[in-house]
């Protein structure tokens, strides 16, 4: 397995690479877990190449103390890409090396995708993710690339960068891949304690039976019979529950039959934040 830490390395070594064959990237932020090994199979199974970036952005965090606990777990990470394939090729930057100016975020204009939920609670959080992925595109230079729907406004968000910096990049939305209990897989779910990790599974499955309401009564009525569940639970604190429509993540107002939808939540268990989503139809 190839383990790069500079740009000229990474661009040295795809310099003898056909341009016939096809590379796909995985952007991470390390401690890897199942959810991003199934992005990694993915791109093994639709790519010649794949390269998997292992860096923590500091520009998307707007809590300080958010990026000082996030895990750094670059050995393990690697062994259990090594479980996956020898032939992917790994980059794990540092900071200076990815912002050799100094350390700050471009500005987007993401049409309001980047002003709903995520937007509105972490300030600036999608410059910063804007930044970043344009960055790795234009060091990776890949194909294709790979990103879980967990995170699904961050994937239509990256959709709207590609096409606003017509960047020749296919973007792979995959499914959200889930811990036997359906809690979303996440890298912060480590920090759970046993209790707490027990507790979250009741995040999805609030999210089924929104799911199910949503069939015979209105979104509003949804919302409010979700904020009274969380108002019940002593663990866990709810942030926002919404359900927009699927494509420019607006909440709806009313219902219509052709358009798409989705239900997104954002949970505090203790101080660990845990996001969601469903599609309702």
């Amino acid at each position: 397995m190839h383990i790069f830490h500079k740009i000229e390395e990474l661009g040295n070594h795809f310099s003898t690479v056909s341009k016939e064959e096809s590379v796909g990237m995985v952007p991470t932020m390390g401690a890897l877990h199942k959810g991003h090994i199934s992005l990694v199979k993915k791109a093994l199974n639709d790519n010649n190449h794949v390269i998997v970036s292992i860096f923590v952005n500091p520009t998307q965090f707007n809590n300080a103390e958010d990026l000082e606990k996030y895990p750094q777990t670059l050995k393990e990470d690697v062994a259990l890409l090594t479980e996956a394939s020898k032939k992917i090729i790994v980059f794990a930057p540092s900071a200076q090396e990815i912002y050799k100016s100094g350390i700050k975020s471009d500005t987007y204009n993401f049409g309001g995708l980047e002003k709903v939920m995520e937007g509105e609670f972490r300030d600036g959080h999608f410059d910063g993710v804007g930044t970043i992925v344009e960055k790795l595109f234009d060091i990776g230079k890949p194909d294709n690339a790979y990103f879980g729907e967990k995170d699904y406004q961050q994937l239509q968000i990256i959709k709207k960068l590609v096409s606003l910096k017509k960047i020749p990049v296919n973007i792979i939305g995959c499914p959200i891949v889930r811990e036997e209990s359906g809690l979303a897989m996440s890298s912060r779910n480590e920090r759970l304690t046993p209790e707490l990790r027990t507790e979250a599974s009741f995040i999805y499955k609030t999210l089924n039976d929104a799911k199910q309401k949503f069939g015979t009564k209105s979104a509003l009525e949804v919302t409010k019979w979700v904020t009274e569940q969380f108002a019940k639970n002593k663990l866990l604190e709810l942030e926002y529950f919404t359900i927009t429509n699927a494509d420019n993540l607006q909440t709806i107002k009313r219902k219509i039959k052709t358009k798409k939808y989705r239900a997104f939540i954002a949970v505090y268990a203790k101080d660990i934040r845990l996001i969601d989503n469903i599609a309702l139809n």
